[in-house]
């Protein structure tokens, strides 16, 4: 199958529920596609040859557990967010433009003190031609629309802490990795990461293998840009967390700078370790929650 994390997924999970084994193809290589085309036949077989053949095929998430829970609501919680943002620059661009007796009021003012004022406004609704008036209006909607959204931010916060709670509260305790970090990770894994054959492989999955680079006498590797880029940003935060906070991490750091890697070979080295930990603790704790879900 193609597509099995969109269209293909209500497939998948019909499939899987039936006992048959899936595998998804990944898209071809773009040069076998420029020279032989593109079209659903030639799609379809080219699918089934690389089914054929074991190539280009891996083993979908399940999408069907507490793993996919989490991805659904820090989705949602992602676009609220981002739609908050729009909307407090809407409306600090409004204010700067607003007629200079709004200004005025507004001028000195925090940003929670804006917005909690701004949304306490009961302009006249009918004195809409007034551009003060309009001014007024426009601006209490976005106020309004970013307490609201504030809102529902929290109303998702409440689920998803829940949720990690249950899943893999040892990330936590880690040093360097939050709740939006752990989350990403467990995300990239899915509901069953025993697909993940080695730690090797997760750390390929989240674009942290080495990428051999060397000539000649040179021997080197190169950091990977392949893979999952949120995880590999989750890792990257991670490191950045623990290259200024963590002692153990700033001794290995300055032996490495002895040797004379440089920061970026540095930091590929050190994304590598985060990935082995992270794996370990990942499949700690999903044979954890199969062993409960078995007693049960």
């Amino acid at each position: 199958m193609e597509c099995t994390g969109s269209y293909g997924a209500g497939l998948l999970r019909f499939l899987d529920n039936a006992g048959i084994e899936v595998l998804e193809v990944t898209a071809p290589d773009k040069s076998v596609r420029r020279s032989k085309g593109k079209n659903d036949t030639l799609d379809a077989e080219n699918a089934a040859h690389a089914a054929f053949a074991g190539i280009r095929t891996v083993t979908p998430k399940t999408r069907d557990g507490m793993v996919e829970s989490l991805r659904v609501l820090r989705v949602m919680r992602k676009t609220a967010v981002a739609a908050r943002r729009v909307a407090l620059q809407i409306l600090h661009a409004q204010i700067v433009s607003a007629p200079e007796e709004l200004r005025d009021q507004l001028r000195n003012l925090t940003r929670m003190q804006l917005i909690r004022t701004i949304a306490a406004w009961r302009p006249d609704a009918t004195d809409y031609r007034d551009i003060t008036t309009a001014t007024r209006i426009a601006l209490r909607s976005l106020a309004r629309r970013y307490l609201e959204l504030s809102d529902e931010i929290a109303d998702l916060d409440a689920p998803i802490k829940a949720l990690f709670e249950n899943l893999n509260p040892e990330l936590l305790a880690r040093t360097g990795i939050g709740v939006a970090s752990a989350a990403q990770l467990l995300i990239a894994a899915g509901d069953n990461p025993d697909r993940l054959r080695s730690e090797a492989s997760f750390a390929a999955l989240c674009g942290a293998s080495p990428i051999p680079a060397s000539s000649g006498k040179t021997v080197r590797h190169r950091l990977n840009r392949g893979g999952d880029r949120a995880a590999n940003s989750a890792l990257h935060m991670i490191v950045i967390s623990r290259w200024r906070t963590d002692d153990t991490t700033k001794v290995y750091v300055a032996r490495r700078t002895a040797e004379g890697l440089s920061k970026l070979e540095i930091m590929r080295c050190l994304k590598r370790y985060v990935a082995r930990e992270v794996y370990y603790l990942i499949r700690q704790r999903n044979a954890h929650i199969n062993e409960l879900q078995h007693v049960a």
